[in-house]
């Protein structure tokens, strides 16, 4: 993949340039990552605002003690309360983790243990010793950072 985007001062004549090869789409989640991961990164540390961000996409701990007080008070006159930012950040950090799993090579592996002798005849006798309970908790995060990422797309401005 090859992309160079002008800046948005420079003439239009100039033009985007993006070539896409036949490979980067074999997996684009994968193709992406290392893309989307550095931008969300540069976002966090040099935003200027945040969006509304729905109280059920972050823990109970973020959330305003009155839930519709705040909700009546942000819809009149956009007044905010103390977790305010802290509720992007949250959802920030979410996306930024999601990413950076899926930018490593294999973060499955951690999940992985010690080749088990077993009595089965699969594998000669053994199988390897696998936390799945882990293995889904991890997937499940990097699922909830993308569908999160997916759900405040257009909020991804500065």
């Amino acid at each position: 993949m090859k992309i160079n985007i002008p800046h948005p001062d420079e003439a239009d004549s100039i033009g985007n340039e993006i070539v896409i090869h036949p490979w980067d789409t074999w997996s684009m989640d994968y193709t992406l990552a290392p893309i989307i991961l550095p931008m969300l990164k540069q976002l966090k540390e040099e935003k200027q605002g945040a969006p509304l961000v729905e109280f059920k996409d972050v823990p109970d701990e973020l959330m305003p003690p009155d839930a519709e007080a705040f909700a009546k008070l942000y819809a009149q006159n956009g007044e905010t309360d103390e977790n305010f930012f802290k509720r992007w950040d949250w959802v920030l950090d979410e996306m930024i983790w999601a990413f950076e799993q899926k930018a490593r090579d294999s973060w499955e592996s951690d999940y992985y243990g010690e080749w088990v002798e077993d009595d089965t005849k699969m594998f000669g006798g053994y199988h390897i010793d696998v936390d799945y309970e882990g293995l889904n908790s991890h997937q499940n995060r990097m699922s909830n950072g993308f569908r999160l990422f997916g759900k405040y797309y257009e909020s991804l401005w500065d």
